[in-house]
């Protein structure tokens, strides 16, 4: 019965704890991360040429935009060309934004200490070799895994067919 009574004391002192958690949570959030956990968060991402395969979003923004509106107006090619040269280039410097956005979720998944150690780690002979292979074991482990899925599928449609054919002609 005591544990009854006490019972909507402890719920409403969890809920405070916990929205005040939140809160705090939250203050932090909109705190971020300090300039010097940033700046470690950047020499990781510029070690690991982290940013590298966002360099053409850009130029394939431009190129696509450029593709749909020369089909639409095919008498416009050549303005259609320049402007968008133009724009791609005013845009440009909103590239600094992504790369912000990255330092942070770095900096919000490692610690400072963590981000130099990385650093520290993808500088050295070794951590550029891991960051040139990275992507090369990944497309071929993507293609290793593609191919054992259709050699495994194709063995289990034999398999329940075969199966099926063996129920079949028990019947």
């Amino acid at each position: 019965m005591k544990l009854i009574k006490s019972f909507p004391r402890a719920a409403v002192l969890g809920a405070v704890m916990m929205a005040t958690g939140c809160l705090s949570t939250a203050a932090l959030a909109q705190d971020g991360p300090s300039e010097s956990h940033l700046a470690a968060a950047k020499k990781v991402t510029i070690a690991t040429r982290m940013l590298e395969p966002f360099d053409d979003i850009l130029p394939l923004l431009a190129e696509q935009t450029r593709t749909a509106f020369i089909q639409a107006q095919p008498t416009r090619a050549e303005d259609v060309i320049d402007v968008t040269q133009k724009i791609a280039l005013q845009l440009a410097p909103k590239r600094a934004l992504l790369n912000e956005r990255v330092y942070t979720l770095w900096a919000e998944s490692f610690t400072e200490e963590e981000l130099d150690q990385l650093a520290e780690f993808y500088s050295t002979d070794l951590g550029q070799k891991l960051t040139r292979s990275i992507p090369v074991v990944t497309s071929k482990s993507v293609a290793s895994a593609r191919e054992w899925q259709d050699a495994l599928s194709t063995e289990m449609v034999t398999l329940v067919q075969q199966e099926l054919e063996r129920i079949d002609s028990a019947q």
